[in-house]
């Protein structure tokens, strides 16, 4: 088809899922490794930073609330409040640039802030910012999560290397008496109990190895419930990822219409314009002709040249009026995929249920996106995959309706997106198409064939 890169790609809402880390933070290393591992001290300086920032995050979280409930009876005060929500997404990019450097955790922007036309719009929309509210949200439990990971990761790793290292610095304590009166100097660890004999400071030592091999599992448990945190408040809803994508999708569909209402323009100005023009002109020959009593043998043949003429034209425009909605799917979907297939330079064998080929059983924009991809897939399929035969299948499946289209052509099909290319390919336009419906299209063609186009849109059936 258009493209020789074998591979299985998928366009539509699920294209559009939040982004996840492009290598897992959650992977750790084998226990032995992990104290030497620069992604476990990556973890204690995520703890480091972030506790440092937690006080600051935190007062500007509180300042946030109760100024924006102090100052709401002023009204106007309320801009104030609504300022400080929508500059907490500030914060949510330098907690999410953390994540991104110290943990591997990408997590993906949010849709930029729109602030509504008005005055009572533009007030709503600040104090109504979501994204705003989870990152005030995520700075208040990120306070105490900071502050008690850091602790317990510097008080076991400070143990674990004070263990280890207590028969050098152990010397320099100061003695201590035990109850039976007799004087120690080395670490206390219980009544009477002193690390200052060879055998206890070897235990000693054996305890603090196995503590810091323990350590560095406790900032990664830590920066573990911080990282879900990030993706789950720093991160765009699936709600708003949706509205971003049909904004998109939409766009890309209004590109679509414009450029097809120009095709038509200009097909109408350089093809059937120029020949009913021509015709005109050939009558007004005519005519002249009939006026000044010339033979009767050349009229006629002006006349016949205008009349081939004139028939020409209206083949043009049925062309044109099929490329705006074919007239055949009037009878119905089943009818309109017969046609196709009867006129497709092809094999085409067409398997549609009885129950959507009817006339009237799907709504007319879902219909005409039917039409309209299998018409370019089995296009495709000719003019690329250099295919001997085609299959198409349309039914329902859980709810939805399903359009699969197989060729036995070279394979290597790819939707390609117009910033990469530069130019909008069939695929990519059928992409489009099937998204703005909330639907989804998926492209299994490796090398060698067959190349597969699975085709998923909303039934929207009928009552």
């Amino acid at each position: 088809m258009t493209s020789m890169t074998p591979a299985v790609h998928r366009a539509g809402p699920a294209a559009t899922t939040p982004a996840r880390p492009v290598a897992d933070p959650a992977a750790s290393p084998a226990f032995l490794r992990a104290p030497f591992d620069r992604r476990s001290w990556l973890r204690y300086g995520y703890l480091w930073v972030a506790v440092l920032m937690a006080p600051f995050a935190l007062a500007y979280a509180l300042v946030s609330v109760v100024l924006t409930v102090g100052l709401a009876v002023t009204v106007v005060g309320l801009f104030v409040g609504g300022t400080l929500i929508v500059g907490a997404r500030g914060w949510a990019t330098t907690y999410r640039g953390m994540a991104s450097k110290f943990l591997g955790n990408r997590v993906p922007e949010v849709p930029p802030f729109r602030r509504g036309r008005g005055f009572w719009r533009g007030l709503g929309s600040m104090l109504g910012d979501s994204a705003g509210w989870r990152a005030l949200l995520f700075m208040f439990v990120m306070f105490p999560l900071s502050v008690v990971g850091f602790v317990t990761s510097t008080a076991v790793l400070v143990a674990s290397l004070g263990a280890v290292t207590h028969s050098i610095w152990g010397r320099y304590l100061p003695e201590q008496q035990a109850g039976d009166g007799s004087w120690h100097r080395g670490a206390q660890l219980g009544p009477d109990w002193f690390v200052d004999t060879p055998a206890r400071q070897l235990a000693f030592a054996g305890i603090g190895i196995v503590l810091f091999f323990v350590w560095p599992w406790i900032p990664w448990l830590f920066t573990q419930v911080a990282g879900l945190l990030s993706q789950s408040l720093l991160g765009p809803t699936r709600e708003s990822l949706r509205v971003a994508d049909l904004e998109q999708s939409r766009a890309g569909a209004v590109e679509d219409a414009d450029a097809r209402l120009r095709r038509i323009e200009r097909d109408l100005h350089d093809g059937t314009q120029a020949r009913l023009v021509a015709v005109a002109m050939q009558l007004g020959e005519a005519k002249d002709h009939l006026d000044s009593g010339t033979d009767p043998d050349q009229v006629s043949e002006l006349v016949g040249t205008a009349h081939a003429s004139t028939k020409d034209a209206l083949v043009e425009l049925r062309e044109l009026a099929r490329g705006i909605h074919p007239p055949v799917l009037d009878d119905g979907l089943g009818v309109a995929l017969d046609t196709l297939a009867a006129r497709s330079p092809l094999p085409v064998t067409m398997d549609v249920d009885a129950e959507v080929a009817d006339r009237g059983r799907l709504a007319p924009a879902v219909e005409s996106i039917v039409y309209f991809c299998v018409a370019e897939l089995v296009t495709n399929a000719a003019k690329h995959a250099r295919a001997s035969g085609v299959y198409v299948l349309v039914e329902r499946h859980d709810g939805d309706l399903r359009v699969r289209v197989r060729d036995d052509g070279r394979g290597g099909a790819a939707v390609t997106p117009p910033e990469s290319s530069g130019h909008r390919s069939g695929l990519s336009g059928l992409a489009e198409r099937v998204h703005a419906v909330d639907g989804r299209l998926d492209v299994s063609s490796p090398a060698g064939g067959p190349t597969v186009v699975t085709v998923t849109l909303p039934e929207n059936v009928r009552p």
